[in-house]
């Protein structure tokens, strides 16, 4: 949970002079990064230059949750992973490669598929989430979770060329869920890589979008752009936005209450 990070040293305000100099970020903003706590949700295409911004631009903690290993196939995207980590754990393999990025972050490895309780227990320590899996029954998991919390949720998803992002804020009455834009009927997968293949780039692309919306949501920026499903054909570079709206009878955000 966010909380007031000590002043900033000489060094960190070097570090960080780039986000200060930002009106929209500037010594405020950057504290609040400082005292805030990110859940990353996959360590994959997406979940790697996710994670790599988040720490590059100073979220003060980092909850990083993969239950896999660094195969070779992974190298080709996967880009927080290296050579010399194959067969280790995603999310050992991705502490120490943040650590080189910015060692004033903290990081904890969770080295499991979240799921019930102990998914629930993660997204309540978290101030924002960043679903960067592969796979719809993940996905929903981690939007009900997020909805009971009342956590905002950052999504992305990418297989081949196409990629698609949208955001998500329970804290706010009118905003839509993740079960309001996608039914859990019938959904078992969009894809795997391993299957269909993906263009390494498009990952960066939507994983940096992940990141930079979850910036925003913890600096407390204006623009998030909530109840739009923003999609990307890479082949074209073409974006398309669409816009949906919270389901009055979605069983999942529907009951949740009032704030």
């Amino acid at each position: 949970m966010t909380q007031t990070p000590p002043d900033f040293s000489d060094d960190e305000l070097l570090r960080y002079s780039r986000h200060i100099l930002l009106d929209e970020v500037g010594i405020e903003g950057q504290r609040r990064l400082a005292g805030a706590t990110a859940l990353v949700v996959g360590l994959g295409g997406l979940g790697s230059p996710a994670a790599l911004y988040l720490a590059s631009a100073g979220v003060g903690r980092l909850l990083l949750a993969d239950a896999d290993v660094v195969e070779l196939t992974n190298l080709q995207r996967q880009i927080v992973h290296r050579q010399d980590a194959l067969g280790q754990a995603k999310v050992d393999s991705a502490r120490a490669t943040l650590a080189t990025v910015n060692p004033l972050v903290e990081v904890v490895p969770i080295a499991e598929r979240l799921a019930g309780e102990a998914l629930a227990a993660a997204v309540a320590q978290a101030d924002v989430v960043l679903d960067c899996s592969d796979n719809f029954p993940t996905r929903h998991a981690v939007n009900r979770a997020c909805v009971a919390a009342r956590k905002p949720l950052v999504s992305g998803a990418a297989v081949r060329f196409d990629g698609q992002f949208a955001v998500f804020d329970p804290r706010r009455a009118d905003s839509p869920c993740y079960r309001c834009l996608f039914d859990e009927d019938g959904e078992a997968s969009d894809g795997p890589c391993a299957t269909f293949g993906v263009f390494a780039p498009l990952v960066g692309i939507v994983g940096a979008m992940q990141a930079a919306e979850a910036l925003k949501l913890l600096i407390g920026m204006e623009g998030v752009p909530l109840g739009r499903l923003l999609t990307l054909d890479l082949r074209s570079h073409e974006w398309r936005s669409l816009r949906f709206r919270r389901d009055p009878a979605c069983p999942v955000c529907a009951v949740r209450g009032e704030a």
